[in-house]
């Protein structure tokens, strides 16, 4: 574009001020089309964890921590809570497995739950529990049953959720104030822990596994020695099962 300039000095012919046309050239750079991210994220969370709600397959691996389901050709890698790895089929076999889609800015994390119920408790913990995550969420599901959980919660058994693997006092407290915050989950708790306590047998292992885990052993080794030996000894009192799960990890 054109910029007229006045001269500083005056000009000796014409007396007056002269003007320098002075041309100035813009050169803009051209934009830059920003990069695709490869793991985009949603900015509605709820829906984004609702893109995959369960996957039908063939159950290729089965570990205590994670299970590998052959869709169609693909192989999915699904965590998942002992609670689950209990009910699953033999591998090979046809399976269908709720879950659970966490989508980070690194990466896309499937979590599988062989009831409607685990997945249910995952969620609200991982929602509506401050500072636990979907680790944390996995290792209570891991450590207690869903209907002994909502007892301990409906009770205010702050010591019986310490227990838990990575739960600790402090976040045993938390989780018991938050959810009982939460509208209708205390209530609808309340008659949940009365119709689905924990049975006689639940409680057992519930008991010899914290034992187990409390002298050190690690809760997947503590679930597997436990269940070896009450499939052993179904009559076996809660010593019985910590004496026979011993000697099974020794």
């Amino acid at each position: 574009m054109d910029v007229p300039f006045p001269s500083p000095k005056t000009s000796p012919t014409l007396g007056t001020a002269s003007w320098i046309k002075i041309t100035i050239k813009i050169q803009t750079k051209p934009t830059r089309t920003p990069r695709a991210n490869p793991f985009p994220i949603s900015r509605h969370p709820a829906t984004a964890t609702r893109m995959i709600t369960h996957l039908s397959g063939a159950l290729v691996e089965a570990l205590p921590t994670h299970i590998v389901l052959d869709v169609g050709g693909v192989g999915y890698h699904v965590l998942i809570p002992l609670s689950s790895y209990d009910r699953l089929p033999a591998p090979g076999t046809q399976l269908k497995i709720l879950t659970h889609l966490a989508i980070r800015e690194d990466a896309h994390v499937l979590y599988g739950f062989m009831s409607a119920a685990e997945r249910d408790l995952f969620r609200l913990l991982v929602q509506h529990v401050s500072g636990i995550g979907p680790k944390t969420a996995l290792d209570v599901l891991s450590g207690t049953t869903v209907s002994n959980f909502k007892a301990c919660v409906v009770a205010g058994d702050i010591a019986a959720l310490s227990k838990t693997k990575g739960i600790g006092k402090k976040t045993a407290e938390r989780i018991i104030v938050e959810l009982k915050d939460k509208v209708g989950i205390a209530a609808a708790w309340e008659a949940a822990s009365t119709a689905h306590a924990p049975s006689p047998e639940e409680t057992k292992w519930n008991d010899a596994v914290l034992a187990l885990i409390a002298l050190g052993y690690k809760q997947v080794d503590a679930h597997k020695a436990v269940k070896q030996a009450a499939a052993k000894s179904p009559s076996a009192t809660v010593e019985e099962l910590i004496t026979a799960g011993l000697k099974l990890l020794l």
